[in-house]
C-alpha cells in the first residue's frame, strides 16, 4: 500500500486509467468480432458497416496508446482483407 500522499494519488489514477483502458480494449475486441462474424455469415454489407466502426475505435485506441499503432494498423489490414476476399469470391 502507498505511504505518501503522492503515491496514494498515483494509485487512484492508475486504477481509473486501468478501468478506462480495459473498457476501451473490450469495445475494440467486440467490434472486431462483429466484423469477423459478419464475414463468416457471408454478409458483405454488414461486415463493411461494422468494419467502419471497428476502424474508428481502433484508431482512437491507437491514438491514445491503449493499443500499439502498429497493432492497430495490422488489425485493420487483416479485417479489410477478409472483407475484400468475401466480396471477390
Amino acid at each position: 500500500m502507498p505511504n505518501t500522499k503522492s503515491a496514494k494519488k498515483r494509485l487512484r489514477q492508475n486504477l481509473a486509467h486501468r478501468d478506462r483502458n480495459h473498457s476501451i480494449k473490450r469495445a475494440v475486441r467486440t467490434q472486431c468480432r462483429k466484423v469477423r462474424e459478419a464475414v463468416l455469415a457471408g454478409d458483405a454489407e454488414l461486415a463493411q458497416t461494422e468494419f467502419r466502426l471497428a476502424a474508428k475505435r481502433l484508431d482512437q485506441a491507437g491514438r491514445r496508446n491503449i493499443i500499439h499503432r502498429n497493432a492497430t494498423a495490422r488489425t485493420k489490414s487483416r479485417l479489410s482483407a477478409k472483407i475484400k476476399a468475401l466480396k471477390q469470391g
